[in-house]
């Protein structure tokens, strides 16, 4: 299957390349007397494409957050690859993610403040939501589950001494480490569009029913996650039914397949909404690999009803609450992932572009 993958994954980024060298020689031929007459395709979008979206503070949020994990993600596999962490000791990996996910707030602060600076939208109030957002809904969902705990008196339930310690390494090292990498960030040139962006927004004509968004979002989060379908049944069974998981090598491979198919898909389905003159690919390009997450739920959904065998109401809860934070988190990661990959796309395109 990942050969599979690999393999379509090399088509795709050839047809999309011809498709790009076909327009660039349409666009950028002086005497193409066809297009000197009538603009059609991406082209006629170029004074819209890095219009600042709806809600952008929020997206900034997203992306510094989707970048810190993605950055969490990638050093613990390779720690756990060179052999520095034990499958076998859990309480060893989930203390390394997070002190990686706390150290590595200075990088979302960071990247967060490029987004602010480059939307015109730079204020300590998005830097705080970068800082807090996220580990909040995630504090918010662990405090549930272990009133539950504490509720059924487990011994799993986590001293509240432990609970304020997580609290004061939030509050007083990840959240002024978020604070350090804005200032860093903010001090760094502003990114700025390679084509003017018009006063006047353009109108977008009627869009045709497999473009708009709510089709294109949830059909095309199903190939990032088939991307890692076979590997979820294992980890799934490694946090669920007590098995260890040894083959990070193998987990590798997935996560760079899933990268490059996440990458792929955002950027042919913003391609093709730009060539309809749709101009509004920034909150797209993060939803469409980040639906995955949506995908992933499903499946765990599925995973319970044929796998485990949990009947009591709170072991439900505690499970589904959990699976909607780790899919939550997983629709982060992919739609970062395809938001940075259509940002370079786009920037790169319309740099290229010859505009009269």
């Amino acid at each position: 299957i990942n050969a599979e993958y690999m393999g379509l994954s090399g088509m795709v980024a050839m047809i999309m390349l011809r498709a790009l060298h076909k327009d660039f020689n349409r666009y950028n031929d002086p005497e193409n007397a066809d297009e000197a007459q009538e603009e059609t395709g991406w082209k006629m979008v170029h004074g819209d494409v890095f219009r600042r979206p709806e809600f952008s503070n929020v997206l900034t949020v997203y992306i510094g957050t989707g970048s810190q994990l993605l950055g969490m993600m990638v050093i613990t596999v390779i720690f756990a690859l060179l052999g520095f962490l034990s499958p076998a000791n859990r309480g060893g990996l989930l203390t390394a993610m997070l002190l990686l996910f706390i150290l590595l707030g200075s990088y979302a602060g960071y990247v967060s403040a490029r987004m602010c600076k480059m939307f015109r939208c730079q204020n300590w109030k998005n830097i705080f939501l970068t800082g807090t957002f996220f580990p909040g809904q995630v504090f918010t969902v662990f405090f549930l589950i272990d009133l539950v705990f504490w509720g059924m008196h487990a011994s799993t339930a986590v001293p509240f001494g432990t609970m304020m310690a997580l609290v004061g390494l939030w509050m007083g090292v990840s959240l002024p480490l978020v604070f350090v990498g804005a200032v860093v960030g903010y001090k760094r040139a502003v990114i700025d569009p390679p084509v003017t962006v018009n006063l006047v927004p353009r109108h977008i004509p009627q869009q045709r029913w497999y473009m708009r968004t709510a089709f294109t979002v949830v059909m095309a989060g199903i190939l990032p996650f088939g991307a890692a379908f076979i590997e979820l049944f294992f980890i799934l069974s490694s946090l669920w039914l007590n098995r260890f998981y040894y083959v990070f090598g193998f987990l590798a491979l997935v996560l760079i397949i899933l990268s490059i198919t996440c990458a792929e898909i955002t950027i042919v389905m913003v391609y093709f909404q730009l060539c309809y003159e749709d101009y509004r690919w920034w909150w797209k390009s993060f939803f469409i690999s980040g639906s995955s997450g949506i995908h992933l739920f499903l499946y765990s959904i599925f995973y319970f009803y044929t796998t485990l065998k949990m009947r009591r109401f709170w072991s439900t809860f505690i499970y589904f609450a959990w699976m909607l934070l780790i899919s939550y988190t997983f629709a982060i990661i992919t739609g970062t992932i395809g938001f940075i990959a259509s940002f370079y796309f786009v920037r790169h395109i319309y740099a290229q572009l010859k505009v009269d």
